[in-house]
């Protein structure tokens, strides 16, 4: 919570006679002031501000990405932008730890600081079995901006890297490059997700880990979504299927009945400002009936879906979305679920108001999610916010 919030060492002078319930009178209106104040600084008293920009160092905070571990610590990755907003130039890769929930957080654990350059687009997973926790992410040199990469005009290209933890996030390893198993030779342009992936529980692929991700080909100024698999734990990694139309990069999968996956992808037809989403039935090698999602409005940005445990019919029991939803601008955050294997989205809650963007979801405990999102007053680039909601609420 800001500090400039309210002051508690405010006082009033008051009649002896009726001085008490005037007391309590004043100590009322003060909470009230203190909650509109919040209000007004863009903020809300249930979001915990993990990052905050300007501070520690850096210019901008941006791309969370969270998951949780076997032992419940919470992760909170970003990108920390040294000196500027913009999505090249010296950008580490920070991380953050809650051991409580989301309450409170500890130090900034600088995972990857590469000089100059841009290490971004943070991928987590953990692997239930072992404890393990995986990250992808990209790659470039500082000097080389997304244009100059899709053009051919680049010193360099984007690089995919793998790194990983086995104590809980505390310590990582030493970046890997994978990229020789994950791109294709004609493409250029190259993202991992942003945000969160998921190994298959169910079915003919369960344990393979599926990552989003997003390219664009060589001759083309046009992207794709696409996925990259592992069948062995993250050592070795293959090309999945792309999306079959352009026009869309930055995605997020999710598991359905049926081991059946769902991919929910940015969409830059501007004609529609809808989400596109995808089916696969083969653990991602291909992805079939490509569309629009009427309920999922944006303005041109990254979405966060998560699924919730499986319930005893064999489907799940709901599948969380979050988004600006706004066909303008990238404001009023939104957490939509369906317990139709997205067919519909029959409950919602506005998480922001304000400016927001880019987001991510992780189920804490079989009663709570937390949401870890950019958002301000000004602009949605402020800080990145922590906050828990209540699962069985937002179901009711």
């Amino acid at each position: 919570m800001n500090s400039r919030i309210c002051n508690k060492n405010n006082s009033v002078k008051t009649s002896p006679s009726f001085g008490g319930r005037f007391l309590h009178l004043i100590s009322h209106f003060t909470l009230l002031a203190c909650c509109a104040a919040l209000s007004s600084c863009g903020g809300r008293a249930d979001e915990i501000t993990v990052f905050k920009a300007q501070s520690g160092g850096y210019k901008s905070y941006r791309i969370p990405a969270i998951a949780v571990t076997p032992k419940g610590t919470v992760l909170a990755f970003c990108e920390g932008r040294r000196f500027s907003r913009s999505d090249c130039g010296d950008i580490d890769l920070l991380l953050r730890r809650s051991t409580d929930g989301g309450r409170s957080w500890g130090k900034r654990i600088v995972i990857r600081d590469d000089g100059a350059n841009t290490c971004g687009n943070p991928v987590p997973i953990v692997l239930a079995d072992s404890g393990r926790i995986l990250l992808l992410t990209s790659w470039n040199l500082g000097i080389d901006t997304e244009n100059l990469i899709t053009g051919h005009r680049s010193d360099d290209t984007r690089r995919i890297y793998l790194n990983y933890s086995d104590d809980d996030g505390l310590t990582w390893s030493s970046p890997a490059e994978i990229t020789g198993m994950v791109k294709a030779a004609h493409w250029s342009w190259y993202a991992t997700g942003p945000g969160g992936a998921i190994r298959i529980e169910k079915g003919d692929y369960a344990g393979r880990i599926v990552v989003p991700c997003n390219h664009v080909e060589a001759g083309a100024d046009v992207s794709y979504s696409h996925v990259i698999f592992s069948d062995d734990g993250g050592i070795t990694w293959a090309i999945g299927g792309s999306s079959r139309e352009p026009m869309v990069n930055e995605c997020q999968v999710t598991e359905l009945s049926g081991g059946r996956l769902l991919l929910n992808m940015r969409n830059y037809d501007r004609t529609n400002t809808q989400r596109q989403v995808a089916l696969s039935d083969d653990g991602g090698a291909s992805w079939r009936n490509q569309s629009f999602d009427p309920a999922l409005i944006e303005p041109a940005c990254h979405a966060s879906i998560r699924a919730l445990a499986w319930n005893s019919s064999g489907s799940r029991k709901a599948v969380f979305f979050i988004n600006p939803a706004s066909t303008l601008a990238r404001e009023n955050l939104t957490l939509r679920v369906s317990t139709d294997e997205c067919l519909s989205w029959t409950a919602s809650r506005q998480l922001h108001a304000g400016p927001a963007a880019y987001s991510d979801i992780a189920v804490l405990s079989e009663k709570q999610i937390g949401c870890l999102y950019e958002a301000g007053k000004k602009n949605a680039y402020e800080r990145i916010v922590f906050r828990s909601i209540d699962m069985e609420r937002l179901l009711e």
